[in-house]
């Protein structure tokens, strides 16, 4: 019997990780990818993190594993299928490889997932000029050309944000009027460097030396093709939170991530959250490992009244 399982070791996972075993609780990390990070593995550079600026991201993950693993968390690669909650009110988490874990605890790690374009190029280029998250990488693009593709909210969003830093921002959107908010749209439409193409797909994603050069789009109207020199593309279509395991024990939001607040406590006992499925404003490293420490810290509460 565990006192808490951690089920993903991203950030978020590996942070919670290191704030448990210091409490001397025994804890397990289970992670489905057979190896930890997340998706900063991903990332070319991660400049954001404080103390750590201009880190590669997957040298990140190692560091965070390794932190984790000098406090002896023990790690399992295997994938949660459904947890089940027991009338004494622990938990038994069932793996893909038929085996069962007891825990009096879980909190849940396994953040969200990028929607994708699924073009040539696009996972070649990942974290060498394709990025998911204009926060993080924007400040990369100063002074450069910049492509944004979705006309939602988030779209909007990093478009206005890109274009505080890169010379000319292309707004690509695939159908002919923005889905964003009215207010943003006034501003991406006052901004004299982001140029609005709509009704336009993006059909491929290429590059030269190892980074993204220019994209190809064409228009689903005229079918008119067009090759756009870029030095990087934003895309934001869409976001899924990775809650397909979670069974309905926890209460969801209507874009599908686990309610809770920044303690982590969501509307079953003993179940906590942390990190990118969770409920918040900000989807960030920094946020995540935050996230991982509040969730263990309520943990710790949650443990001692149950004694």
């Amino acid at each position: 019997m565990y006192d808490v399982v951690i089920v993903g070791s991203g950030p978020a996972g590996l942070s919670a990780a290191v704030y448990a075993r210091r409490a001397k609780l025994k804890t397990l990390v289970i992670e489905k990818a057979g190896y930890s990070g997340g998706q900063i593995v991903n990332t070319s550079d991660v400049d954001n993190y404080l103390g750590l600026q201009g880190i590669e991201g997957f040298e990140m993950a190692m560091k965070f594993r390794t932190h984790a693993e000098h406090f002896e968390a023990e790690f399992l690669d295997d994938e949660v299928v459904s947890i089940q909650d027991k009338e004494d009110g622990t938990y038994d988490i069932v793996l893909k490889s038929d085996k069962d874990i007891s825990t009096k605890t879980i909190i849940l790690a396994t953040g969200a997932s990028y929607d994708k374009l699924h073009v040539p190029g696009e996972a070649e280029y990942t974290g060498r000029g394709v990025s998911y998250c204009a926060t993080c990488d924007g400040a990369f693009y100063k002074g450069k050309i910049a492509a944004v593709v979705g006309g939602g909210d988030v779209a909007l969003e990093d478009a206005l944000y890109l274009s505080n830093m890169a010379d000319k921002v292309y707004l690509i959107h695939r159908r002919d009027e923005l889905r964003g908010a009215k207010v943003l749209q006034d501003k991406v439409f006052a901004a004299d460097n982001i140029m609005f193409m709509p009704d336009t797909v993006v059909s491929s994603i290429n590059g030269s030396d190892g980074l993204v050069s220019s994209i190809d789009t064409k228009n689903v109207k005229t079918n008119m093709e067009e090759n756009i020199s870029v030095n990087g593309i934003f895309i934001a279509v869409g976001m899924k939170p990775n809650v397909s395991y979670i069974n309905e024990l926890v209460e969801l939001d209507k874009a599908g991530y686990v309610v809770a607040s920044e303690d982590g406590i969501t509307s079953k006992k003993g179940i906590f959250v942390a990190g990118d499925m969770r409920t918040k404003v900000l989807r960030q490293v920094i946020t995540a490992v935050s996230d991982g420490a509040n969730a263990v810290a309520s943990v710790e509460k949650y443990l001692r009244e149950q004694n």
